[in-house]
């Protein structure tokens, strides 16, 4: 029976929070101007006033509920007027004397001067210009919350963000993974100071004084006695040394001088032009080298220069990595010996590498790239990846 009469009881009361007013009413001194429908200017005075609303007693029987007018709310502080201009709503009048209306469109800024007047007001504070201003002039209101489809976000919106979420940690931990790597390639890998494609070759060489035209394109095959340039003399230098002194009247040198001798370069094996020395119409003396050959037999090499703190890892057997000019890839290879550089600073050391794969004998005097992994090449292949 008692929850009977429990249920009975709770069906009648009404929540505190239901029955008082959402703002509280205050006696201001304070004015309403507003025009009628038919252009009728009226004033009256504010009977009460609060942040949603005001009550005054209207001068017109114009007014009724419902009705929606513009106006001005006007003040007056330390003998300065200022207005506000408002809309609002006439919510209820009561015996034709006093009209509650309910404010519209209200702005921020009238939105902070109405409270700051009601809060003064409350706690009993003198309202003067100076802090008005204040108020008006400072941001006293957040902006509002962007809070689509009222769970927080859209399914679609919370597939972007998590997309947005994941990409910048991928970004992270790439950006995390290069710096390791480039630690990892600066402090433990060990680099040569440089390095070519090296391939046993052959010079052909001026066999006397003369002018060079080559009959072959860098890059061509050529079978061992093949013509591969031409080169053209003076008589007078063939001759020379051999030519008896009775003949050495000068109409015979300037007739000898004129006369030109024509001979022929030709290939001591089956090789491959690598370079022309000495370019098409140029002067080359005796004995120099005008073509470069490489047999095509051959087998290519790389041929690196390692600083000498490098002694302990360059001992041959050890594996390295290497990658040729032009190739997007890298080669592995072993070093097969080490001598100090010849010629060279005597801190530099000379390793020669062979390839576990065959080179090319076309790829002769490449730059190659050449590296030394501890921990057979840890982190080479991600490394490398992050890098690129």
């Amino acid at each position: 029976m008692s929850a009977v009469m429990s249920q009975g009881t709770n069906s009648n009361v009404v929540h505190e929070s239901e029955a008082q007013r959402q703002f509280a009413r205050l006696k201001l001194p304070a004015k309403i101007r507003y025009s009628t429908s038919n252009g009728q200017e009226l004033e009256a005075q504010v009977l009460d006033l609060s942040a949603g609303g005001f009550s005054f007693e209207p001068v017109s029987v114009h007014v009724s509920e419902g009705q929606h007018f513009r106006g001005k709310l006007m003040f007056e502080i330390d003998g300065i007027g200022f207005a506000m201009d408002i809309e609002f709503q006439v919510r209820s009048i009561i015996a034709g004397e006093r009209a509650g209306c309910e404010f519209h469109n209200l702005r921020p800024r009238e939105m902070a001067a109405l409270r700051y007047l009601i809060s003064s007001f409350l706690g009993g504070e003198l309202v003067n210009v100076g802090d008005l201003i204040n108020t008006l002039q400072r941001e006293n209101f957040t902006k509002a919350r962007n809070n689509k489809g009222g769970d927080g976000s859209s399914f679609f919106g919370r597939i972007r963000a998590v997309g947005l979420s994941l990409a910048i940690f991928l970004v992270g931990i790439s950006a995390f993974s290069y710096v390791l790597y480039q630690l990892y390639d600066i402090y433990f890998v060990t680099h040569a100071d440089s390095a070519q494609v090296s391939v046993p070759s052959q010079q052909v060489a001026m066999p006397r004084e003369g002018m060079v035209q080559s009959l072959v394109a860098v890059g061509t095959q050529v079978a061992k006695g093949a013509p591969i340039a031409t080169f053209t003399s003076s008589m007078l230098d063939v001759l020379k040394g051999a030519l008896p002194e009775a003949e050495m009247s000068p109409e015979n040198l300037e007739r000898l001088f004129s006369k030109r001798f024509q001979g022929t370069l030709t290939s001591p094996c089956d090789c491959r032009v690598v370079a022309q020395l000495v370019g098409d119409g140029q002067l080359a003396l005796k004995g120099v080298p005008v073509f470069m050959l490489t047999p095509v037999d051959s087998v290519a090499t790389v041929e690196a220069r390692f600083h000498y703190r490098a002694f302990d890892k360059l001992q041959p057997g050890s594996p390295v990595t290497f990658q040729v000019g032009g190739e997007p890839t890298r080669r592995d290879g072993v070093i097969s010996s080490m001598v100090l550089q010849e010629g060279g600073l005597a801190s530099d050391i000379r390793v020669l590498i062979q390839p576990q794969q065959p080179l090319s004998t076309e790829l002769a005097q490449r730059p190659v790239d050449v590296r030394i992994r501890p921990l057979g090449g840890l982190w080479s292949a991600a490394g490398e990846t992050v890098a690129k």
